[in-house]
């Protein structure tokens, strides 16, 4: 049964309508404002971004060796969110377009989750609409957030960091579009933040929370950040049988450390970060496969232009492919696998700052990746040197351009107190005409 409820309804019509509330122009650092009265008595902060990205993909000796090149409008988004009550109250929301821009996936080698595989899945419309309450108690600050979201683990959402393509390890090192209920506490430089959620994953850009699954699954994440700028997480979680939406699949218990540094300003930042996967048949007691990932990403700026670079090593499952070779049926035939795939790549990103005056900015981009995709085992029934026509080295070419309008995100996957305060990275919109500031979603 889906999560239709008189009181989610509402506050999904009132975020959505929050999103398309037009921005008002800002210094640095600093919020969109308006007032509910002259005297300034009643404040509401509040801010809105919307994005896309025109982007052209050509990716060599992908799925049955085939050459391709595809456009897309990818990560069609509109961001908002705001502060009431005297900031006791934040809400946030995303809407996503994907369902419709690019409903066959973006080309991307490698990837996998939610039933597509070598293209990265469309998100859901409704890809986050989450309301926290915050408070404090003497040097204890604290927050409890509802809605839907992404559960507390893991690191950043890919759709704030320096690429385009998202690393193949997305969905074993976040966990994302789920039916969250959240509690937060932090003293000084320590927060713990822990989820109660429903474990499946959507099944099309149109699924909502299934109200049956709600808390069947939990996470907690705990974090530490320094005054210089360095922030490092460990992270725990049991997600229940992702894959089949009526929870009789592998269970997840999951794992992920990550360290993560942004100077201030955003001119530099590194992201290190390990993350593990065991599916586990819970009933027999029995681990059954077990996935892990490594990844370091950075980037800088060299005077105009931003530089990015990304080494990433992530084990994905190999499951039978439907008709169509880009997906996998869901819910899966069986609980088998054909084997696992040891992706390694490699990728540079250069941008550019925008040219477009006025209130859109457009950043110019392209990214290239090398890629090798290796058994695990021997034995597999899935060999990726023959599947990808003979090489086990398949490499993309992406080029397009970041529109933007309102205030970049500079953090997007935390709630209330959990959620840490810095700048966008830069190397992800140089700086150039455009002069509208960032916010930390």
């Amino acid at each position: 049964m889906r999560m239709r409820s008189l009181a989610s309804a509402t506050l999904a019509a009132a975020l959505v309508a929050l999103a398309f509330v037009p921005a008002r122009a800002q210094h640095e650092g600093h919020a969109a404002m308006a007032t509910d009265s002259s005297d300034g008595a009643h404040v509401r902060h509040w801010h809105v971004m919307v994005q896309a990205i025109p982007v052209v993909t050509h990716a060599a000796s992908t799925v049955e060796g085939a050459d391709l090149t595809e456009g897309y409008l990818s990560q069609a988004a509109a961001m908002g969110g705001a502060e009431l009550l005297g900031g006791d109250l934040r809400l946030q929301a995303t809407l996503n377009a994907e369902g419709l821009t690019m409903k066959r996936g973006e080309l991307s080698t490698g990837a996998f989750g939610e039933g597509y595989v070598d293209r990265r899945h469309p998100h859901t419309y409704l890809h986050e609409v989450v309301a926290s309450g915050l408070g404090a108690l003497g040097p204890l600050s604290y927050s409890v957030s509802v809605g839907r979201g992404f559960a507390a683990f893991g690191t950043d959402d890919p759709m704030v960091r320096p690429f385009e393509k998202y690393p193949i390890n997305h969905h074993l090192a976040q966990i994302l579009e789920r039916g969250i209920v959240t509690g937060a506490v932090r003293v000084g430089p320590a927060i713990l933040d822990a989820s109660l959620f429903g474990g499946e994953e959507p099944t099309s850009p149109s699924s909502l929370p299934m109200r049956s699954r709600f808390g069947d699954s939990w996470s907690v994440r705990g974090t530490v950040v320094t005054l210089r700028g360095l922030e490092v997480q460990a992270s725990y979680a049991r997600v229940a049988s992702p894959e089949h939406a009526s929870g009789v699949g592998l269970d997840q218990w999951k794992r992920s450390v990550s360290a993560r540094y942004i100077s201030p300003g955003g001119a530099h930042y590194v992201l290190s970060e390990w993350a593990r996967t065991i599916e586990r048949d819970d009933v027999r007691a029995v681990d059954v496969f077990g996935y892990e990932s490594a990844l370091i990403e950075g980037a800088t700026m060299i005077g105009p232009l931003g530089l990015a670079a990304r080494l990433e090593q992530t084990s994905r499952p190999e499951e039978e492919r439907d008709v169509d070779p880009f997906r996998t049926p869901r819910p899966a035939s069986d609980l088998a696998i054909l084997g696992i795939t040891r992706w390694r790549t490699a990728t540079m990103a250069l941008s550019f700052p925008s040219a477009i005056p006025g209130p859109i900015a457009g950043y110019p981009f392209v990214e290239v990746a090398r890629l090798a995709a290796t058994s695990r085992d021997v034995r597999s029934l899935f060999q990726p040197r023959s599947f990808y026509g003979g090489t086990s080295s398949p490499w993309m070419l992406t080029a397009g351009v970041r529109l933007r309008y309102g205030p970049a995100h500079a953090r997007m996957g935390r709630y209330g107190v959990a959620l840490i305060p810095g700048p966008v990275i830069r190397a992800l919109a140089p700086p150039g005409l455009d002069s509208k500031t960032v916010h930390d979603h």
